[in-house]
């Protein structure tokens, strides 16, 4: 029930997190503390804490600083993405160390790129984040599909970091088609063209 949880979540945020600023903001929040806990294998309680936590102090922190929120919300979509990354990166046990510095630097260039670029950053952070709470999520589901939460060394990790992408990317399309009158774009499945060229 906890993957099934988290996938929808993930769902959200992959393929509707740029439609929604609150909703985006919570799941970003709850996908980080949830990832941050899954990466030392913290129980389904503790797991849940902190996903609760995050969505909280994400949205409270968020709605203090609105002025900076496109560079809160970028960071804590890097951060989430970055857990993603420390987790494939390091089969196993994961260390602290590593784990934070790998977290640290995906979150500080998440946050700067969507400081500067706004929505059409935040389309991809999220779309990224979204891709690994689904992942996680799937993995969690069934024994079958433990290795995309937890790949070990060789093909394993291989395809669960070409899922991770192929989500990723899948959430980019989407979005971007559903949402391209807030991204200022032409939606070329529709044919509207907003006054900005086409740029993403």
């Amino acid at each position: 029930m906890n993957g099934i949880a988290v996938l929808l979540i993930g769902l959200l945020l992959c393929f509707y997190g740029i439609r929604s600023l609150h909703l985006g903001i919570l799941a970003i929040g709850f996908g980080l503390g949830w990832m941050l806990a899954d990466l030392f294998h913290a129980s389904l309680s503790a797991l849940l804490l902190f996903g609760l936590i995050g969505a909280v102090s994400a949205w409270i922190v968020t709605t203090l600083v609105f002025k900076f929120s496109a560079y809160f919300i970028g960071g804590l979509t890097g951060a989430m993405a970055g857990a993603r990354a420390a987790d494939v990166l390091q089969p196993g046990d994961n260390d602290w160390a590593l784990s934070a510095i790998v977290i640290l630097a995906v979150a500080v260039a998440a946050a700067f790129l969507a400081d500067k670029y706004r929505a059409r950053a935040l389309l991809w952070l999220t779309s990224i984040g979204g891709a690994s709470m689904i992942l996680n999520g799937l993995g969690r589901t069934t024994d079958a599909l433990e290795f995309l939460r937890n790949p070990q060394p060789g093909w394993q990790q291989i395809f669960a970091t070409a899922a991770w992408i192929a989500l990723s990317v899948a959430g980019w399309i989407v979005q971007r088609h559903l949402f391209a009158d807030k991204l200022g774009i032409k939606n070329t499945l529709v044919g509207n063209a907003s006054p900005e060229a086409d740029k993403s």
